[in-house]
C-alpha cells in the first residue's frame, strides 16, 4: 500500500550521501562527527519512511478554511530535537518573528507555491492545495535537509562545512519539488530514473530562485545551494548546472563528481546508483536549453520540462532517453518546429544523450 492516492514518497535529503560520507572519515572530529551522526539519523528517516510507505498515513487535505490558489504555510520547530513536526511557531498569515530560520523557511515555501502557481498554474505540490509544513531547528548540528514525503525538515548546519539549510532558496525549492514528483511521475529513486528525479528538483528549485530574484536565463549562476557552505569550504555551492563538477574542490569535501557529458557518466551502487551524480547530465541539458532560449527560463524550457514530469507519459522507471525523447515532443506539441524545439534538441546532442 502506498499513501497520497497510490503514490510512493521517497526520503529525498539535498546533500548527498557521498559527501556526508567523506566528511565522516575526516580526521577532525569536529567534521566527522556531525557527518556521521547526520547519516545516522537519515538512515533512521529513510527506514520509518519505508515503513509509512507500507502500513499507510492519511493523505494531507487543505484545511477547509484555506483559500483556493493560495499557500497554506506551517513551520514548526524542533528545538534542536528529532520529532516531527516540532512545535507551531508560525501559520499562514502570521508577521514575520525574530528567527530568521523560522522567516527563511516560511518565504521560501511561499516562492516555490508562487513559481508553481503562477508559472504553470499548479496549486501547490500537488496541484490540489496541499499544505505546505517545514520544521526547522532539526537535530544538533545536523547536515541536510529533506523532504520526507509529507514535509520539509531542515537542519542548522554544525557551522564548520554547512551553515543553515534555510538560506539557499533553492534548497527549498528543490527538495519540495521532490514532492511534485511524488505527485506526478512518481520517479523510482535509483539509477537513470533516480538522477532525473534530482535533476528535476535542481531544475524547479533553480527556477524557484531565478523567478524570485528576477533573474534570466543568462543573468542566472545556475547554482543549486550557494550560500550554504561555510567559509573555510573552497566551493561556491553544492551543484552546478551551469558547469556540472565545478561546485567544490575541497581539501575534506573532495572534487564535485557530476559529469555534464555521458561521456562521465559514473556507474555505481552508492547513492542509489548515483542520483545525486549522474543528475548532472539532464541538468546541464536544461542550461543549454534555457540560455539558448534566452529570456526566462520559467517561459519556455521550465514550461517544456514540466509539461513531460506531468503529462502522464514518463514512467517510474523512465531513463535519460526516454526523458530526452518526450522534452522534444513536448517542445514540438507546444512550440511546433520553433527554436524550443531546436534549442531541445541541441542540449541533449550536446551532453550525449539520444533523442528520437
Amino acid at each position: 500500500m502506498t499513501t497520497n492516492g497510490g503514490f510512493e514518497p521517497v526520503f529525498c535529503t539535498i546533500v548527498p550521501p557521498h559527501v556526508l560520507d567523506r566528511l565522516a572519515r575526516a580526521e577532525d572530529p569536529a567534521l566527522a562527527g556531525p557527518a556521521r551522526r547526520t547519516l545516522q539519523r537519515d538512515a533512521f528517516e529513510r527506514t520509518q519512511r519505508r515503513l509509512t510507505t507500507v502500513i499507510g498515513a492519511p493523505a494531507i487535505a487543505a484545511p477547509a478554511e484555506a483559500e483556493t490558489g493560495k499557500p497554506h504555510r506551517t513551520i514548526h520547530d524542533a528545538r534542536h530535537r528529532t520529532n516531527l513536526p516540532g512545535k507551531k511557531v508560525r501559520a499562514e498569515g502570521q508577521e514575520p518573528g525574530k528567527d530568521a530560520t523560522v522567516n527563511r523557511a516560511y518565504a521560501g515555501l511561499g516562492a516555490t507555491f508562487e513559481l508553481f502557481q503562477k508559472a504553470f498554474a499548479r496549486d501547490s505540490i500537488d496541484g490540489n492545495g496541499l499544505p505546505l509544513d517545514a520544521t526547522v531547528h532539526y537535530d544538533e548540528d545536523y547536515n541536510n535537509a529533506f523532504w520526507n514525503g509529507e514535509q520539509m525538515v531542515f537542519g542548522d548546519g554544525d557551522g564548520e562545512i554547512f551553515l543553515d539549510f534555510t538560506i539557499p532558496i533553492d534548497v527549498i525549492g528543490h527538495e519540495l519539488a521532490h514532492g511534485v514528483t511524488q505527485y506526478t511521475a512518481n520517479l523510482a529513486y535509483f539509477g537513470q530514473s533516480g538522477a532525473l528525479n534530482e535533476s528535476l528538483s535542481d531544475v524547479f528549485g533553480s527556477l524557484i530562485k531565478q523567478y524570485t530574484l528576477g533573474q534570466s536565463a543568462t543573468e542566472a549562476d545556475w547554482l543549486i545551494g550557494a550560500g550554504l557552505l561555510a567559509e573555510r569550504v573552497t566551493g561556491t555551492a553544492l551543484r552546478s548546472m551551469k558547469e556540472p563538477g565545478s561546485a567544490y574542490d575541497d581539501d575534506v569535501l573532495g572534487k564535485d563528481p557530476q559529469p555534464s557529458t555521458m561521456d562521465g557518466y559514473v556507474h555505481t551502487g552508492r547513492d542509489n546508483g548515483g542520483v545525486h551524480i549522474n543528475s548532472g547530465i539532464p541538468n546541464h541539458a536544461f542550461y543549454l536549453a534555457a540560455t539558448a532560449l534566452g529570456g526566462n527560463a520559467w517561459e519556455r524550457a521550465g514550461q517544456i520540462w514540466y509539461d513531460v514530469l506531468t503529462g502522464g507519459r514518463l514512467t517510474e522507471d523512465a531513463q535519460f532517453e526516454d526523458f530526452a525523447g518526450l522534452t522534444v515532443e513536448a517542445a514540438r506539441d507546444r512550440y511546433h518546429e520553433g527554436d524550443e524545439l531546436q534549442a531541445v534538441t541541441k542540449a541533449w546532442e550536446q551532453v550525449g544523450v539520444r533523442t528520437p
